[in-house]
């Protein structure tokens, strides 16, 4: 498994938040619920996105040592006025310049407090990246717009999560995910539309002694098959599993059981 590069992530990072704009802008009703985040509306989605990436760009500029308060963070939670999507979009756009100039400055291995034991910079330059990923992703859903990501930042989304709950593993020896460990469980992740050289398959192993995965094309308890788009929403809940666009096979009730506990977000 390889990281993207730092500069890569900075891009992707301006990009997306670019289309996020354009879903601001593009005449959405911006108090519409979201369908795969029902307690929020459009707008708290992207003032929520906003203020995550603004808390980073604090924690990062500043090199700090330990979390910052959200309450500490200017303008966290966005323009006063409400309801106004070219004060929104503004408010975005600046975010966006502030957390890119912040992490193109830092580089990817400056000294910052983070929560997944990798105190540096790139990790929340990745971070980022995909919070911003499957955000954008929940606003197209509620805007009814279409939805693309690219291939290499999809399947670094995949990574990043098992890499994420390999860590709730390690130290959340309580957490919900331990009702998955038992010996011969087994999932394959297969995205079926891209070339060989982006390597978009995974198999998980939901061993006795924690998580573990892996890149490759093995057979499994069960299967999840479909672009990669598809299975990195499907994989983060953001799409129902009898899409038209996914193919199950095997035990499904396993991988319906790690969907409810081994995901988040």
């Amino acid at each position: 498994m390889t990281l993207l590069a730092h500069d890569r992530y900075c891009d992707e990072i301006a990009h997306q938040v670019g289309q996020l704009r354009a879903v601001v802008t593009s005449g959405a009703d911006l108090s519409t619920t979201v369908p795969t985040c029902p307690d929020w509306s459009l707008e708290y989605l992207v003032r929520h996105t906003g203020g995550a990436l603004r808390w980073v760009e604090l924690l990062v500029r500043t090199r700090a040592p330990e979390e910052i308060p959200e309450d500490e963070v200017p303008l966290a939670h966005g323009p006063e006025a409400n309801g106004d999507p070219d004060a929104l979009d503004a408010w975005l756009a600046e975010t966006g310049e502030m957390v890119v100039a912040a992490l193109r400055e830092a580089g990817p291995d400056a000294k910052v407090w983070a929560w997944a034991g990798i105190h540096t910079s790139g990790f929340w330059a990745r971070r980022m990246t995909h919070e911003l990923t499957v955000h954008r992703a929940d606003a197209t859903l509620a805007a009814g717009l279409p939805y693309e990501v690219a291939p290499d930042v999809a399947a670094d989304a995949i990574d990043e999560w098992l890499q994420i709950i390999e860590f709730v593993q390690r130290t959340m020896p309580d957490d919900a995910a331990v009702e998955l460990r038992g010996p011969g469980r087994s999932i394959h992740l297969h995205a079926t539309d891209v070339t060989p050289e982006v390597n978009a398959e995974w198999v998980i192993e939901l061993g006795e002694d924690g998580v573990s995965w892996r890149r490759g094309h093995e057979k499994a308890t069960v299967a999840l098959r479909g672009p990669l788009t598809a299975v990195l929403l499907a994989f983060y809940r953001r799409l129902p599993l009898d899409s038209r666009e996914l193919e199950v096979l095997g035990e499904r009730e396993l991988l319906e059981f790690w969907l409810e506990r081994a995901t988040f977000g």
